[in-house]
């Protein structure tokens, strides 16, 4: 016997900012889901991520009037394929909605993981951790006890960035971030040895003064002044490993910075940019990883955790302007 179409309620972008977004260019809906077609299941929503790389998305990577991209994690309630049964726990991609249809081919079921929260699959072990991971090991391939630079430190990534590096022996460990309040998070909770806010005057200055010897590997999340800053401070073949560039995600002019880049010829320095989505591979490998470390309580996962769906556009432009520590989420 089918069952009654399922009424859910999404979040459709409505109109193309320019600069920094606004709630007005989001709409909430109501709808209803069809019956569960074959090869098909039907997931509801426990937590949704949002991230920096979707304000990109909203300069035309997302239709008008439709449902958005993003990464969820949710709980099989019908299916349809033997692929999916009814209760596991998925990943998938179908977010900002409180319910979705998914091929088995579009979910991932979660491995049970005992002692981890759920969250970390959007945190640590989801793409934000991913990041961290194959930026530090792939990219920059940071060794034991080299000093490491990471810019928007207090972030998702960031502070991801941050632990998985302690983890791999770094040596010198510094970190920006927006407020004075974040700086603290980040040397009383995070293992920073030293940080600085980014508002308090040039980027390669306030670095100088926290690695004084300077760096040899550093992780960019926000580019612009923060790279060019880096690039000053870098030791000879110091490494680069490009994640983001948050400086430029709502600004209408391309920035002025980095000034030095011919420095990176003049030092032997390596700049890699990289998207973590060509480096699916290494999913397995970061759980071996980070697992045993989670459930020791030796790492957590840092996170904002913005309560019910509604709130879901209110913590996505909270997260564009700082207002989070770590992974910011949504629980349904």
């Amino acid at each position: 016997m089918s069952r009654t179409p399922t009424a859910y309620s999404a979040v459709h972008q409505v109109a193309r900012p320019t600069g920094m977004p606004t709630a007005e260019d989001f709409a909430f809906v109501t709808g209803t889901l069809p019956a569960t077609g074959e090869g098909e299941a039907l997931v509801e929503n426990l937590l949704l991520s949002v991230d920096p790389y979707m304000r990109e998305e909203m300069d035309g990577g997302w239709e008008l009037n439709a449902p958005l991209e993003g990464r969820s994690v949710g709980r099989v309630v019908e299916s349809r394929t033997p692929a999916l049964a009814v209760g596991d726990l998925v990943f998938h991609r179908h977010g900002w909605r409180t319910h979705a249809l998914v091929t088995a081919d579009e979910a991932r079921v979660l491995p049970d993981l005992a002692g981890v929260p759920l969250s970390a699959h959007l945190g640590l072990l989801g793409g934000t951790g991913l990041s961290a991971y194959v930026g530090l090991t792939r990219v920059a391939r940071l060794q034991p006890g080299e000093d490491l630079f990471v810019s928007a430190a207090a972030g998702g990534v960031g502070s991801a960035a941050g632990r998985i590096a302690r983890l791999l022996g770094a040596g010198r460990l510094v970190g920006s971030a927006g407020s004075p309040a974040k700086v603290a998070h980040l040397t009383e909770h995070l293992g920073y040895d030293a940080a600085f806010d980014h508002h308090d005057g040039p980027i390669g200055d306030l670095l100088r003064k926290a690695a004084p010897d300077g760096i040899d590997v550093y992780f960019d999340n926000v580019g612009g002044t923060h790279l060019e800053g880096a690039i000053e401070v870098l030791r000879d073949h110091g490494r680069i490993a490009w994640c983001g560039a948050v400086a430029q995600y709502n600004s209408t002019e391309p920035p002025a910075a980095p000034r030095n880049l011919y420095d990176v010829v003049g030092k032997g320095l390596r700049l890699e940019g990289f998207l973590v989505r060509n480096h699916l591979a290494v999913r397995d490998e970061l759980y071996d990883f980070l697992v045993p470390h989670l459930r020791s309580g030796r790492v957590r996962s840092d996170e904002t955790v913005a309560e019910g769906f509604d709130r879901v556009v209110a913590a996505f432009l909270g997260m564009l302007q700082g207002a989070n520590t770590g992974k910011t989420l949504v629980r349904v």
